[in-house]
């Protein structure tokens, strides 16, 4: 997803649920304004508004928004060529998951079936 080099100089992200804008800002080294932006180039890009229209970022749309930021800033991608390639990505992504899911259901699963003998 991220490149492990450009993942060294990006801080840790704290494990909380959600995220305001400038919390992503600063852990994605992007401003508010480029966020905003990146909402409509980026339909996958989709933070919870409330109250005020306060957007609120979850943890995958951060890792996203690191993994747009690299690909525009430390690939050279145009906006549409990151567009293009988060969407193939994904794919290939969801499959992968998906696998890595069944794999690890089913380690606990025999796991669970040996506590009970």
């Amino acid at each position: 997803m991220l490149e492990p080099s450009n993942n060294n100089e990006l801080p840790a992200i704290p494990a909380k649920r959600y995220f305001t804008i400038g919390e992503v800002s600063e852990l994605c080294a992007v401003k508010p304004h480029v966020l905003r932006y990146w909402e409509q180039e980026f339909t996958e890009l989709s933070p919870v508004k409330r109250r005020g229209n306060r957007r609120y970022y979850q943890r995958h749309e951060v890792l996203m928004i690191r993994q747009i930021r690299s690909l525009l800033y430390d690939q050279g991608y145009t906006i549409g060529g990151a567009r293009s390639h988060l969407t193939s990505d994904d794919a290939k992504g969801d499959s992968i998951r998906s696998r890595q899911l069944i794999h690890q259901l089913v380690g606990e699963l025999e796991d669970i079936l040996d506590l009970l003998k």
